[in-house]
């Protein structure tokens, strides 16, 4: 494995974003190592898939560039191993020679570009800076979601209950009766909600409540 040397790149300002390239041939990985390290990429390469596996995951914005043909763990049987724990990462294929059912499959299962050797600079250029703007938002959007799962993590039990409640459209005259307690005590409830939440509206806790995907929780005994 080898790094390139990393900069500050424009379209990246929150941090360097890393290009992986999994490739068997050493002249193909040293190419791409010295052109994108050229225009400010860090750069990491891998000779085999299981090297590349062995690489813990990236925090960072990153996309990989993977060989189809490899010896050992071929470049399918690799993405299908990191489809689900590293979905922010796009992969574009390479191959030295097309492959029609090979493509489709791979494009079926998320890659976002196959591109056949020899490999043009500019149109690699393209496909690598859209892949990292897309990791860029996997993260951003995954980041957000964690935020809000934390959010609801500080809410009380009946503080859950009072949520799910108003979310479903129930008026606080509702909730109180559904819950045993005062119409006042939902609304002290209902304010803490808000406030933990961080919604700035009714219409905003419904959209948090829908990106959380909030199922009904478990019957609270607090008053």
């Amino acid at each position: 494995m080898s790094a390139g040397c990393v900069q500050n790149h424009p379209d990246f300002p929150h941090g360097a974003p890393i290009v992986f390239v999994v490739d068997d041939d050493i002249s193909v990985r040293e190419s791409l190592e010295l052109l994108l390290a050229h225009y400010g990429l860090k750069v990491e390469t891998f000779a085999s898939a299981q090297q590349f596996l062995s690489r813990p995951r990236a925090s960072q914005p990153s996309c990989l560039i993977l060989d189809l043909s490899l010896p050992g763990l071929n470049g399918l049987d690799l993405q299908k191993q990191i489809a689900v724990e590293r979905q922010d990462m796009p992969i574009i294929f390479i191959t030295g020679h097309g492959d029609v059912p090979k493509t489709v499959q791979a494009m079926k299962a998320g890659a976002v570009e196959f591109l056949t050797k020899p490999l043009s600079d500019e149109v690699l250029l393209n496909v690598v800076r859209s892949a990292l703007q897309r990791s860029r938002a996997l993260l951003d959007r995954e980041e957000h979601l964690q935020a809000l799962k934390d959010r609801y993590a500080s809410l009380t039990p009946r503080e859950r209950e009072v949520m799910y409640l108003v979310v479903q459209g129930l008026p606080n005259k509702l909730v109180a009766s559904a819950l045993g307690i005062s119409e006042i005590t939902v609304k002290a409830h209902r304010g803490r909600v808000m406030e933990k939440i961080n919604a700035d509206s009714l219409a905003d806790l419904v959209r948090i409540a829908s990106r959380l995907r909030l199922r009904k929780p478990v019957r609270s005994k607090d008053v």
